[in-house]
């Protein structure tokens, strides 16, 4: 069974954008940016936290997920 090809997009930009985030926060950015540091961190781990919870309920992650909803499209459920 294959992946959904929007889940797999949805994927790769999820973690291009966590990588991103990752290097403003180390400061490899080009935008200058304060060193108000407690509130960037308390920003990346409420955005990579949401992140995986959005991409890990709207997506079949799992073979056995991936297996149920072709058997729902398969029966005209979904």
């Amino acid at each position: 069974m294959k992946f959904d090809k929007m889940m797999v997009i949805r994927t790769v930009v999820l973690f291009v954008a966590l990588l991103n985030q990752s290097l403003v926060m180390i400061g490899f950015s080009p935008l200058p940016f304060t060193d108000e540091q407690v509130e960037h961190a308390l920003t990346i781990i409420f955005t990579v936290a949401a992140s995986l919870w959005a991409w890990w309920k709207d997506n079949d992650i799992t073979r056995k997920a991936r297996e149920r909803k072709q058997f729902l499209k398969e029966n005209n459920k979904l």
